[in-house]
């Protein structure tokens, strides 16, 4: 048991902040390897796991961006109003995923098969080669309203299995002109609200999920391991979109959607 929640974290970890679907490989990981959490709070904790290791990597950008909003509201300082607008961004970008996600929340529920997770790596991989060689100008400051929506509703197509949230966010915001360093740092700073809605909405469940206390020593095993794996990820990741290479991704996604809609 123990085996299974730390490979199971590692496989969330691992998975979140590259852009090749989290929720897709847990839901081949039960279905083709026969391996499955048993608390309804288990995603829920691996995925704040994940959040921590993005809040470390960007813990400048955000204590920067808090320090200077915070100015902009009270003093008008026009040297905070970049950072006051890339907040005000982030936010309209959170408003679509959340609410189609609490509408949508059950039939999306309904998606999570691995036939339903081959076809949309297909797409993801597909969405990946489109932009593997884009090479945006907008910096945080160029980002509109509109490039906002259209993030956000990018982000709320992730809610299906399969399709990766890092991944359609970055495409979005590559198609929309973002420089890649943008893209990346509007992505991943969009995550942390998300995220924190998800964990917020899920403590009931967690307070009361009946496994909670003999799955105990396993849960904390598995969240350690999503946030250590997450970290290196998201820094091979980081390293990786600096050379161009997301054309690897791609490949992976091709590769494996294939195989899984040819004999699943």
């Amino acid at each position: 048991m123990l085996l299974k929640y730390t490979f199971l974290g590692l496989l969330q970890g691992f998975t979140e902040p590259i852009p090749i679907s989290s929720s897709g490989h847990l839901v081949l990981a039960r279905d083709i390897l026969g391996v499955e959490a048993d608390g309804l709070s288990f995603e829920s904790l691996v995925n704040f796991g994940s959040l921590i290791a993005v809040l470390l990597i960007y813990r400048k950008d955000i204590l920067r961006l808090v320090k200077n909003g915070v100015r902009f509201i009270f003093t008008k300082d026009p040297t905070a109003k970049e950072d006051f607008h890339f907040i005000l961004m982030l936010i309209v970008a959170t408003i679509p995923a959340g609410l189609i996600g609490v509408l949508l929340e059950d039939k999306i529920g309904d998606l999570s098969t691995s036939f339903v997770v081959g076809i949309t790596l297909l797409i993801t991989g597909v969405a990946l080669w489109v932009i593997r060689n884009l090479r945006g100008n907008k910096s945080d400051k160029q980002i509109t309203f509109k490039d906002a929506v259209i993030v956000g509703f990018a982000q709320s197509i992730a809610l299906v299995p399969g399709i990766s949230r890092s991944g359609a966010t970055i495409v979005a915001s590559m198609l929309l002109g973002m420089k890649q360093e943008t893209a990346l740092r509007f992505s991943f700073l969009l995550y942390i609200p998300v995220s924190l809605g998800v964990g917020i909405l899920s403590v009931d469940d967690i307070v009361h999920d009946k496994n909670f206390d003999t799955l105990m020593i396993p849960y904390i095993l598995a969240f350690i391991s999503s946030i250590i794996a997450s970290y290196f990820a998201l820094k091979w990741f980081m390293n990786i979109m600096a050379r161009g290479n997301l054309k690897y991704f791609a490949f992976y996604c091709f590769i494996v959607g294939i195989l899984v809609v040819v004999f699943l």
